[in-house]
């Protein structure tokens, strides 16, 4: 084997993205295994359910490593290495130094330090000057089919972990900004009380997902924190426009955002306004600009990354290299 990929497997998008690199270090010459946490019960607390994962994580990494000795190893995130049997290289999106403040990183913070000085390879999936030796590598995404000729819903959103995605936020902008005959549809989280305007579609398969992306006019977001915001940039490489507040975290989307169309990158009080400007006034263009913004996220572009940047960079720290 040459890599074996730690993962946690905690959400439907992680899964994809682990996925998503385990088929791309395949493509790029590399026998991969996965080692995929046990799913773990909810638990109310940060701290808690960062141990519970990081458990789960090791447990999955001692059994592969007990039947397998891999040249490297790469976790997927840092959860997943905090409590590592073997050391191996992290990829990651965002740091419990940056999303685990105060009493709800206790733990994680001074031990992913450690970790991450002890990391053979750092592989963060958008640009950290705290780690300029390291690989880039993002999340692919491209086009998920043909463009519709007609876009008939106006505006879509994805609520998942709706505090952290703003819904709020997007539903008190809507209600000031819509017109008679506009919806919003809201994805990824169970459906909330009847409003007018707004259509909860509930949690769709990806592909019914992505074809709701294909019809929308607008993609509209208010993050409190974004770690790396794949839903984005899902919608700009499906044509919507994407309507957006600014955010900490290393937020791939925004600055494709703000050259796009700056009128759409907004603070939260100007939602509305920014919703009008794309539905009653949209940049000429926006969907093919965008089309070449998203290019280094294209499959291609991040295999050719793997290919030449981060599997000769693993496989070199093998022993046997």
């Amino acid at each position: 084997m040459d890599v074996l990929l730690v993962t946690l497997g905690s959400t439907t998008g992680l899964r994809r993205a682990e996925d998503a690199l385990s088929a791309s270090l395949e493509r790029a010459g590399a026998s991969v295994a996965m080692a995929r946490a046990a799913p773990q019960a909810d638990v109310r607390t940060l701290v808690r359910t960062d141990l519970a994962w990081a458990r789960a994580a090791r447990a999955a990494a001692r059994d592969a490593l007990r039947e397998a000795s891999p040249r490297a190893i790469l976790y997927y995130t840092t959860t997943a290495a905090l409590l590592w049997p073997r050391a191996g290289a992290i990829r990651f999106d965002a740091l419990a130094a940056d999303n685990r403040r105060g009493r709800h990183g206790l733990w994680q913070r001074p031990l992913e330090r450690r970790r991450l000085a002890q990391a053979s390879l750092v592989v963060p999936q958008v640009g950290d000057v705290r780690f300029p030796d390291g690989v880039v590598v993002p999340v692919a995404v491209d086009p998920s089919g043909p463009g519709q000729g007609s876009r008939d819903i106006a505006a879509v959103t994805y609520g998942a972990n709706p505090h952290k995605k703003g819904l709020d936020l997007v539903l008190r902008a809507w209600a000031d900004a819509r017109r008679e005959g506009e919806e919003l549809v809201i994805a990824g989280v169970a459906p909330g009380p009847p409003a007018p305007g707004v259509r909860w579609a509930g949690v769709l398969a990806p592909e019914d997902y992505r074809a709701l992306l294909r019809r929308a006019r607008v993609y509209v977001t208010a993050p409190r924190r974004e770690d790396y915001g794949v839903a984005q940039l899902e919608a700009l490489a499906d044509g919507a426009q994407l309507v957006t507040t600014p955010a900490p975290g290393p937020y791939a989307a925004l600055p494709l955002a703000r050259a796009l169309d700056p009128r759409l990158v907004v603070a939260p009080d100007e939602l509305a306004g920014a919703l009008r400007a794309a539905l009653d006034d949209p940049a000429p263009g926006y969907a093919a600009r965008a089309a070449e913004a998203i290019a280094p996220f294209r499959r291609a572009a991040v295999d050719r990354v793997v290919a030449e940047q981060l599997l000769p960079r693993l496989l070199a720290l093998s022993p046997a290299a």
